[in-house]
This record gives structure tokens, C-alpha cells and sequence, in this order.
């Protein structure tokens, strides 16, 4: 009599920042999900402060894992999505940061630590876009990282780079506010040269450009309306000095028009009545890179990356699949 192979249980594994998780509830809510789906025990790898846990990914992927929970904020979760793209191994995001970027921009429950974890066991796949970024420094050496949300250079790179780290602790998300605001009443715009998939290079004036894989941010304010998060396009956004009171245009454009009018029909109407486009214009790309006559800073994600001369983004279609369960939703997002 041939005896039929034993099927091997899938396994998942934990990639989490140890500063940012409740390991004491995350161990047990994986526990109970991973008997419930019969999978066998969970590894569990901590992140290294090094690379946010790139390494402690890649070393998941060799050890076999069906699936990986990520755990911490926007940077782990963006270290880890860099390790897993193009691998077909799904992430679930276990949102336990600041921002919670990602999490926001595909319906996550950010205080559901049992649906999160349950999304990992039992949930579908969802192929997402991730943004690339090649950054070119002083010395010419160049590196890429992936973005998952957003990337930028200006006002929000330089807001990010000087902001407290214990205000941040206090306040969360609104600290880059704080930072935001000081950064452009004292410091003037950015001057860029600018190229869209290829084409000749412009020059513009700009508070920031920020090049985004989706467009929601806390507070469900739209930064960028139109981005999806699987359309194989990046969506560009620069803010531009029009005169001294700019940033209550920017603010009205963003704050009022995008978080509370767009999510009514008949606010929508009235956005399509006013129109402007001259203090924040949008443009889509699957390439976009821009220049800066001397070294500015860079963010991915909420992240300082440092100083940049240069930098180019472009999308990687379906590069990552994130798992989800049936009914997450974005309401802000919805036409």
C-alpha cells in the first residue's frame, strides 16, 4: 500500500520593531490564530536598528515562511516590504506606529490587534504597487529603497529631518505638523529641475514634491486624491509659494478641499467650480526624477534618508502582496 506524503504545515513569522510592539499581546493573538488555522509554530525574528529589519525579513524568507507579520511603524514596515518584493511571499501588516501609513491606505483596523493578526491565517492576497526610489548623493553614490506611500524632497523632508523626536513620542503625527509649519515660514522655497517619465527637464519653484504610492494621510486628509495603490502609476504633488500667505492657500486646498469636501457629492461640485491648481498641481507618472542645485533632505515614508543631490522614483507594478480580509475599506477613498 503507497502511503500518501504528509502535507507540511504552512508556517507564518513575526518581523517586529521591539520598541513599538506589545509582544505580550501580539504572542498571544498569534498563538491562538496559528492553532485555530492549524498552522505550525510561529518563528519570530526582531528588527535590527541598522536597516528597520530588512535583514530580519530576508532571513525569514530562507527559513521557509508561508507568510510574514510585520509589526511596528512606517519604517518597518516599509524595511520589510523592500525585503519581500517581488518575492511572492504576503505580508500582513500589524500597524503598531505613529502614521500607520500603509495600514490607513488599505483598511487596516489600527486598534484591531486580532483582526490584523487574523488577516495573516486566513486572509486573501492583494497585490499592491510599491514606489522605488534611487537616491544620488554629493559623492555621486546612489542607493534605492522602496517606498510604500510617499516620498519627498523640500518642505516635508526638512520638516521630518527637524523634527523632536520626543515631540513625536508626545504627539504623534502632528509633531510633523509643528515642524511643517516652522519649516516654511522660515526657510524659502526650493528651486528643482524635474523630468516626467523620460521627457525634457523642467525647472519649478516649490515648497516640496512629494511623489506618492497612495494618498491618504491621519486625520483622513487626501494628500492626493486620485492615487491607488495598484494602478502601476506614481501620483506627484508639489506645493508652490504664491506670496506670503501661501501656506493658508496649501492648507485650504489640502485640509479643507481634500479632507472634508471631497467626501460629500456636493462638495465635490464645488471643488470642480473653484479648480485651483496654481498653489498645489498634481501630475501621474510611472517615472518621475528631479534635481537640486545643492544637497537637500529626503524622506521615504515618514523616514529621513538624508541628503540628496538627486532623485528618481518609479512605480514596481504588483511588486508586493499584502493580505487582507473581506470588508476592509477606505471610506475617505471612495468616489
Amino acid at each position: 500500500m503507497t502511503r500518501t506524503p504528509a502535507r507540511t504545515q504552512p508556517a507564518a513569522a513575526v518581523v517586529y520593531q521591539p520598541f513599538k510592539t506589545d509582544i505580550v499581546a501580539l504572542r498571544r493573538e498569534v498563538g491562538r490564530q496559528e492553532a485555530d488555522a492549524g498552522w505550525a509554530p510561529t518563528r519570530w525574528y526582531e528588527t535590527d536598528a541598522d536597516d528597520a529589519g530588512v535583514a530580519a525579513t530576508r532571513q525569514a524568507i530562507a527559513d521557509g515562511a508561508s507568510v510574514i507579520l510585520g509589526s511596528g511603524g512606517d519604517g518597518t514596515i516599509r524595511a520589510v516590504s523592500e525585503a519581500l518584493r517581488g518575492t511572492g511571499v504576503p505580508l500582513a501588516v500589524i500597524p503598531q506606529g505613529t502614521g500607520n501609513l500603509l495600514a490607513r491606505n488599505i483598511g487596516i483596523p489600527l486598534n484591531d490587534l486580532g483582526a490584523a493578526v487574523r488577516a495573516a491565517f486566513g486572509g486573501t492576497n492583494r497585490p499592491i504597487d510599491l514606489g522605488v526610489m534611487t537616491i544620488i548623493r554629493q559623492d555621486e553614490s546612489e542607493d534605492e529603497h522602496v517606498f510604500l506611500v510617499l516620498a519627498g524632497m523640500g518642505l516635508d523632508a526638512r520638516a521630518i529631518r527637524s523634527t523632536s523626536s520626543s515631540l513625536k513620542k508626545r504627539v504623534g503625527w502632528l509633531a510633523y505638523v509643528d515642524a511643517g509649519l516652522r519649516t516654511m515660514i522660515r526657510e524659502s522655497p526650493l528651486q528643482i529641475l524635474y523630468s516626467v517619465d523620460g521627457k525634457a527637464s523642467k525647472s519649478l519653484s516649490v515648497y516640496t514634491v512629494m511623489i506618492g504610492n497612495c494618498g491618504l494621510m491621519p486625520g483622513g486628509v487626501l494628500l492626493i486624491p486620485d492615487a491607488q495603490i495598484d494602478d502601476g502609476r506614481l501620483d506627484v504633488v508639489a506645493l508652490r509659494p504664491l506670496g506670503p500667505f501661501s501656506w493658508l492657500r496649501i492648507w485650504n486646498k489640502i485640509g479643507w478641499e481634500n479632507g472634508v469636501l471631497r467626501k460629500t457629492k456636493a462638495g465635490r461640485r464645488i471643488i470642480d467650480l473653484v479648480h485651483d491648481t496654481r498653489s498645489v498641481s498634481y501630475l501621474r507618472a510611472k517615472q518621475y526624477a528631479l534635481s537640486v542645485r545643492s544637497p537637500e533632505p529626503i524622506q521615504l515614508d515618514g523616514d529621513d534618508f538624508g541628503l540628496a543631490l538627486a532623485a528618481s522614483g518609479a512605480v514596481d507594478p504588483g511588486a508586493l502582496t499584502v493580505r487582507v480580509l473581506p470588508g476592509w475599506s477606505v471610506p475617505a477613498l471612495e468616489r
